[in-house]
Formats: C-alpha cells, structure tokens, sequence
C-alpha cells in the first residue's frame, strides 16, 4: 500500500534543497537519508533522499541527481509517495492513516446520513474529508475532534457533530434564522 508522506515545495538555495510539506507523523523514519519514494507525477521519480535538515521550523530535503536549484525547482508539487505495509496502523490510538478513513460512512450522531469520505485534503491547520453526498454534491468537513466525534473502522463510519450550517443546505440556515428572529421579537 502506498501513503503520501509529503508535498516538495519550492526550491531552498541554489544546491538542489527543496522545501517540503510533511504529510507523515513519522519524518524521521519515512524521510530519512536513503529512503527511496514514488513520485507522483510517476514521471519525476522514484527520488533517494541524500540529506535532509531542518531550516527556520521547515524540513529541507536534497534528493540524489539533484544539485542545482533549476533540479529543484523542476520537482516542486510533486507528491513523495512511501510504501507501507498494510496492516501497519498508526502509534496512536486517535491517529488514522488515509486508506483507513477512505470510504467510510459518514453520519451524525443523530443516524443522519451524510455521505461516504471520498478524499482527504491536508491543509497547514487542518484535515479536511471531502464527503460526496448521496444526491452527488460534496460537503467539506474538518477533521477535528469537536466535529468528529468518533472514527468506528469495524462499522466503518465516522460519526460527526457539525455546527449549524456545516452541512445543512443554504435555503435550510436562512429559514431557521428568520423563524429564531420572530420568537425573539414576541
């Protein structure tokens, strides 16, 4: 099975670094000088790490056949790409690898369907499922605990608590607050 452990961003210098966005828990051991990573696009790889340091709080690679920053910036969004063994699971017990949440069910904690995670966007400050709702319309939802409140792999569902407006239509929101401003008004 294959895992998306980082994003290479833009060229670091004039040596062949490269920045790179961390999409694995585990740097230290999926990042590490010698790895070998699958590249998508397929294309630009498979890439070796040959050195990689920290630099003002952001990991720098430099990847084997690379030594200059037109090298560098020539990988720049190309997504590193691990080979894991797929019975490996996280070290944490909250902690939840891409393939394990694709495709679960998700509802609220009322049983109320809302749709099957059809992708994960990792952002700086966030996860995000893209859910496809039964109707084909996509709902963004952020992977945090006070929304998700519960990861059930057996049932294979993710139970979800969402704020008002999260997930109900525009037409719904706009009606509940005009019905809230009446009583309020008595």
């Amino acid at each position: 099975m294959q895992l998306v452990v980082a994003r290479i961003g833009r060229a670091h210098g004039i040596k062949g670094e490269v920045t790179v966005e961390v999409r694995t828990d585990e740097p230290e051991l999926r990042l590490a000088p010698g790895a070998v990573l699958a590249t998508e696009p397929a294309a630009t790889g498979p890439l070796t790490i040959e050195t990689g340091r920290v630099h003002s709080g952001r990991l720098l690679l430099r990847f084997e056949g690379v030594s200059d920053r037109t090298g560098a910036e020539a990988l720049r969004n190309t997504l590193l790409i691990a080979e894991i063994d797929p019975e490996e699971l996280p070290e944490e017990e909250d902690e939840y690898y891409d393939h394990q949440l694709m495709d679960l069910d998700v509802v609220t904690k009322d049983g109320e369907e809302v749709g099957r995670i059809t992708e994960i966007s990792h952002l700086p400050s966030q996860d995000l499922f893209i859910v496809e709702r039964p109707d084909g319309s996509e709902v963004m939802i952020p992977f945090v605990e006070s929304i998700v409140i519960e990861i059930d792999l057996e049932e294979q569902r993710a139970v979800i608590d969402p704020p008002p407006g999260l997930i109900d239509d525009r037409a719904e929101i706009v009606s509940s607050r005009e019905d809230s401003s009446e009583d309020t008004d008595a």
